[in-house]
């Protein structure tokens, strides 16, 4: 029976474990907008301390600040009892505060006022308690009349001056004076102990005084009390003499009996001492004897805690501040002179005031959830653990079947609305107490967006970019992303959702601009908001400012192109040595240039260009050197352009020391361009001869340095200059230098332990590097010792950089250190580090894999864990191999390659969510445990099948234009399907700029892969949105646009030739080019008419016939010639001569007939025309046809 009762009680803490890690405490984010109508019980937000102590010069005030909604009421209790306000007229509490105020003006002692308070906040969901408050009044008694006797005491006898301060609250501050108000010195021999006497491990006989006081100083009144005086007279052998007084001396050649050290605090052998946690420990020793003893301090079975041990007067305290548990043991002091030594044990015993492990914090859940709170606390003792609810202990209050206390934790269950209040968790033991309030609250709320409406978010390409979505409801809602309404949400790939709502684009690219809409869902509804998001290109510089050196009175320009998005407004400032360059009259700046006209010194410097816009900026920089006037020295400044340094001459080596020497050089010429840096470099002959190596580089105005070298080095130098043009080239070597050997100075680096195989431990470091040897034959100890197991360190000397120890058990942790050394000697120790022997393979396997909640794309995986001893090494994980084994949907083949997931939990029977399955599929998985280097055997194999989901994206989606008047459209069905293909749908709207038309939707058969789409008009663009469809819904869409007509770079590749458009155009223009030769043909056989009125100047004859059409007819015997002179350009264009019609006869003496017709020789035009070029062409064009005809 108690088996089974044992099971049964593991299987509930098991079920209890598996509520908490699935309740989901919900975080109440600090906006007003929420805040404004959340209802909360109270919370403590400021109280006065635990122990109050006040100035009773002063009124009382006890402080007790809450907040909550509807703002709490507050009360007070006095040493366990109501405290009633109203009834004493001295105390008052301020307006919405639970602030007390005690007033002593009208009288009243604040000594009557001194006990426990502890105040309670009050609104109707709850109470939070404040912590118990113990008032006390400072006091500071005065000191108690006493004669006080002399005090006489023989030479070199110890003595203790008791001061015994009177008991103030907080304890008196002591401190010994005389009556000249002078702190007596203290020393080695004299001084003041911890509880304010004054010790003299020996007296002399300058000692005797008459005013040994010891003063009292009380903090919160700002008193000084001081005791009546010792006087004190030592008794010598011989009479005093101050004059005869030395430190190497003190007796001044008097015979004083020496005496063994013994202890004068704390008495006899050993004691005891207790300090808290956290606290400061303070161990004393002071002893007497003669001569005076030193104080030396020990701690039996370890070291004492270097970083935080201090010593103090003269040794004889021993401080250790933050004290933890790992101080308690036995301390040892020891008190030792040239006679004989003494020791005196304390034995510090470290307790504890309770101290939070896991602090209650406040618990926000929607009804129906669960959640927790939990309250560890420790201390030494151990403390008590008491639950409390609004004030009154929780096991008096009223059952609630959703509640179950165990212990340190409250367990909730399918909490209810009014079911909230304040929980309030004491720990205690008899050094001190906590109390925490935590606040239960059950909440529902809509979906609610607290983020800005309708964001406008830019910013530059390629970079990583965060879209927030504040948001708040409960139960916790679902959010998820939409890009442009379109499409399932955005989570992988480039996008990432963080729990907080925030979406994240890995790289911005041009084509992830629009608008993004997050979407929160809970059962009591859902909220959205909107975040358009602009991609700009980067502001950059494209042709940077370079280094310039400029002859003074020259002009110096410097380049700053910068490229930027259109629409960002960038503004180019300059910036001289990081200071803003006021442009005056002198320094201008266009668009892509400074120019710095008549340059003189002052304009030397580093000149930055930055451009800036609003949401970026780039900068670049150069050095602008300004040289002498060309004028000082015109052939070299003008004829020769600045240039790299001459080498340094003349090294020498001076000054030489162990690990130093003094290099000095003769610079060389610096061509026009000053020296900036000198770089050092050394060569040695023993480990890599001939190669120079950099040691150091100094600045350019220094010529003598001193080298910092390295031991057993035979060094030599040599020097390189450096200017704003280049490097020098190398300088003679100096001659050689040998420093002397030394122990090494460097530990080996990356000492680690590992197993190569199960019995074995590989021990390995970096050798120390060649410079670091400091001497010849280096070698290496290396020591270790199983961890926490009492062996003796076993140690190997080595010259290798790699040890391994055989016959090791199977991952067992060891201690290793190492240490290298020379024939000089060690080098330093380095720090102890664990390695581990080798692992072996895992011996059992998971057991009871299952899954569960199977969607499309995750599901949950259970097992039972393993023993952890059977992992035989470093626990890493338990790695779940999964593969897809085939897909539902016939005939689509898949990969079957097997992946891993790792997680890492000890839990008993944990479980974790595989994701990114492919969903319509059969999956099969099993699981081992994973050391460092093996795994375990399989679990049980698994199979099971993802629901359907929505499909991805169509293999691809193109758009043809095979005519003005249609778009024809052609897809492929998705690769993965997902799911059972029932269709497509696709979207579409018109576009124009920015502005879309009325979206409209087709739906095709699963087996339809094309769509054409007559247009209303042949400029009409569109936007497409496909998608396949499945049982689930729509998957992935593909979204394209329509070309513009202009750009026919869609349109199909079509033989144009074959077109009947075409072939008709064709036709066309041939029959009107045969009916112009027809017509030509015609003119050509007869004269024609021309229109000569504005040629010529004579009255008309009565002879000559005009035409209706303003022309003459002349008849001549050459009709059926052409006339040369009215011949139409080979351009279509009808050419006016601009020759005179004298040029047309044989010597300028052309002549007409009567009708008007020419009388001359036409040979002479035609040689003309031929000298001319051939101006005007003999046959006559179509156009000049038409245009007679006219």
């Amino acid at each position: 029976m108690s088996g089974q009762g044992g099971h049964t009680a593991l299987a509930l803490v098991s079920l209890l474990l598996l509520l908490w890690r699935e309740a989901a405490a919900i975080e109440v984010p600090q906006d007003p907008k929420i805040l404004k109508d959340l209802k909360q019980p109270p919370t403590i937000i400021k109280q006065s301390v635990k122990d109050y102590i006040v100035d009773p010069r002063d009124n009382i005030i006890i402080e007790c600040e809450a907040k909550g909604n509807p703002v709490p009421t507050f009360s007070w209790r006095r040493n366990g009892k109501f405290f009633n306000i109203g009834k004493d007229p001295r105390v008052t509490m301020r307006k919405r505060s639970g602030t007390l105020e005690i007033g002593f003006r009208s009288g009243g002692r604040p000594e009557d006022y001194e006990g426990e308070y502890q105040c309670f906040a009050t609104n109707e969901f709850g109470v939070a308690l404040s912590n118990k408050i113990l008032l006390q009044v400072s006091k500071a008694p005065l000191w108690p009349k006493e004669v006080l006797e002399p005090v006489v005491v023989p030479e070199g006898s110890p003595l203790i001056l008791a001061c015994n301060p009177p008991p103030g609250l907080p304890p008196p501050l002591t401190f010994w004076m005389n009556s000249a108000m002078i702190p007596i010195p203290q020393d080695k021999r004299v001084s003041m102990g911890l509880n304010g006497d004054l010790y003299f491990s020996n007296v002399l006989a300058k000692d005797s005084h008459t005013d040994y006081s010891c003063n009292a100083r009380f903090p919160f009144t700002h008193t000084i009390q001081q005791k009546n005086p010792f006087i004190l007279k030592v008794q010598s052998s011989e009479s005093y003499n101050d004059t005869s007084y030395n430190a190497t001396d003190p007796y001044g050649g008097r015979k004083v009996a020496e005496t063994t050290p013994t202890f004068l605090s704390p008495p006899g052998t050993e004691s005891s001492k207790m300090v808290l946690r956290d606290e400061e420990l303070l161990l004393e020793c002071i002893a007497a004897g003669l001569p005076t003893p030193t104080i030396k301090w020990f701690k039996k079975g370890g070291d004492l805690p270097a970083q935080k041990v201090k010593f103090e007067k003269f040794n004889k305290t021993l401080k250790i501040i933050n004290v933890s548990e790992e101080d308690a043991g036995e301390y040892v002091c020891m008190a030792n002179n040239q006679l004989g030594s003494v020791r005196h044990s304390i034995f510090v015993q470290v307790k504890a005031a309770p101290y939070w492990l896991d602090k209650p914090t406040n618990l926000v859940l929607a009804p129906d959830e669960n959640g927790r709170l939990v309250c560890r606390a420790n201390g030494n003792p151990k403390p008590n653990i008491q639950w409390l609810i609004n004030g009154q202990p929780l096991d008096s209050a009223l059952p609630n079947p959703s509640r179950q206390v165990l212990g340190d934790t409250i367990i909730f269950r399918s909490v209810q609305m009014g079911s909230g209040a304040v929980y309030q968790c004491n720990a205690s033991n008899q050094h001190g107490y906590l109390l925490a309030n935590a606040l239960v609250s059950v909440l529902d709320m809509p979906p609610r967006m607290l983020g800005p409406k309708n964001q406008l978010i830019r910013v530059i390409e390629n970079n990583r970019t965060f879209l927030d979505c504040p948001f708040f409801g409960s139960p916790l809602p679902v959010l998820r992303w939409f890009k442009n309404g379109q499409g399932s949400g955005l989570d992988g790939g480039q996008y990432r959702v963080y729990i907080n709502g925030t979406l994240e684009i890995r790289r911005a690219r041009a084509e992830d601009e629009g608008t993004y809409t997050c979407v929160a869902n809970n059962i009591l509804g859902k909220a959205d908001n909107q975040v358009r998001l602009e991609v700009k290109e980067a502001t950059r510089i494209v042709r940077a400012p370079e280094h310039q050196t400029v002859i003074r009175g020259t002009t110096a320009r410097f380049d700053c192109k910068v490229t930027s998005d259109p629409s960002l407004s960038v503004t180019v400032t300059w910036l001289k040595d990081d200071k803003p360059l006021h442009m005056g009259w002198r320094l201008k700046k266009n668009e892509d240039t400074l120019t710095i006209p008549n340059v003189n010194e002052g304009d030397e410097g580093t000149y930055t260009c930055t451009a800036k816009s609003d949401i970026d900026e780039d900068s670049s920089s150069a050095r602008l050197t300004v040289l002498e006037e060309a004028s000082l020295n015109p052939s070299i400044s003008s004829a020769f352009p600045p240039d790299r340094p001459d080498p340094p001459t003349d090294l020498d080596l001076s000054d030489p020391a162990e690990r130093s020497v003094r290099l000095t050089w003769i610079p060389g010429n610096d061509h026009r361009s000053p020296v900036t840096q000198f770089l050092v470099q050394f060569e040695e002959d023993r480990w890599e001869p001939g190669r120079w190596q950099n040691l150091s580089s100094y600045p350019g105005d220094l010529n003598s340095v001193i080298l910092q070298l390295s031991p057993y080095v035979n060094y030599q130098f040599r020097v390189i200059a450096i200017n704003s043009v280049g490097l020098s080239e190398p300088s003679r070597p100096s001659p050689r230098y040998q420093t002397s050997g030394a122990a090494p100075d460097a530990i080996p680096r990356g000492l680690q332990g590992w197993g190569s195989k199960k019995d074995n431990m590989e021990i390995t470091w970096e050798p120390l590097l060649d410079l670091e040897r400091n001497g010849p034959n280096l070698y290496y100890n290396v020591w270790w010792r199983r961890k926490d197991a009492g062996e003796e360190w076993s140690n190997v000397t080595t010259v290798e950089s790699k040890y391994v120890v055989q016959n090791t058990e199977t991952y067992v942790p060891y201690e290793i250190k190492i240490q290298s050394w020379n024939d000089h000697g060690p080098g330093p120790m380095s720090n102890v580090v664990i390695g581990f022997s080798g692992e072996d393979e895992p011996t059992d396997a998971p057991t009871d894999l299952r899954v569960s909640k199977v969607d499309s794309t995750k599901g949950n995986v259970h097992w039972k864990s393993v023993d952890m001893n059977s992992i035989m090494g470093e626990f890493k994980e338990y790695r779940l191999y999964y593969w897809r084994e085939s897909s539902l949907v016939p005939g689509l083949a898949v990969n079957q390659e097997k992946k891993t997931k790792g997680f890492y939990t000890t839990a008993a029977e944990p479980s974790a969510i595989l994701s990114d399955l492919v969903p319509f599929s059969q999956y099969k998985m099993f699981m081992v445990a994973a050391n460092s280097r093996f795994e375990s055997p399989r679990s049980n194999t698994v199979a099971f099948t993802t629901k359907e989901g929505v499909p991805d994206a169509p293999k691809f989606f193109r758009i043809n234009r095979r005519s003005f008047d249609t778009i024809h459209l052609e897809w492929d069905k998705p690769l993965e399907p997902n799911g059972i293909l029932i269709g497509y749908q696709l979207k579409y709207r018109t576009v124009n700029g920015s502005r879309a038309g009325r979206p409209q939707l087709e739906t095709f058969f699963p087996n339809v892969t094309e769509f054409t789409l007559r247009l209303p008009d042949r400029s009409t663009r569109y936007r497409f949105y496909l998608s396949a469809l499945t049982q689930v819904g729509a998957g992935e869409v593909f979204a394209e646009e329509s070309p513009h007509f202009a750009n026919e770079a869609y349109i199909d590749q079509v033989d144009i030739a074959t077109q009947g458009w075409f072939i008709g155009l064709m036709c066309a223009i041939a029959l009107i080019i045969l009916i112009l030769l027809i017509v030509c043909f015609i003119k050509r056989s007869r004269g024609g008419k021309y229109p000569v009125r504005e040629k010529k100047d004579l009255p008309l004859d009565q002879v000559d016939q005009k035409d209706q059409d303003g022309s003459f007819d002349y008849h001549s015997d050459e009709d059926n010639k052409p006339l040369q002179g009215s011949q139409t350009s080979l351009d279509g264009n009808v050419k006016e001569s601009d020759d005179s019609l004298v040029d047309y006869g044989e010597g300028g003496d052309g002549q007409f007939n009567e009708d008007g017709s020419f009388i001359g020789q036409y040979t002479v035009k035609k040689d003309k025309d031929e000298t001319e070029g051939n101006e005007s062409s003999e046959a006559t064009s179509p156009v000049n046809a038409i245009y007679s005809l006219a």
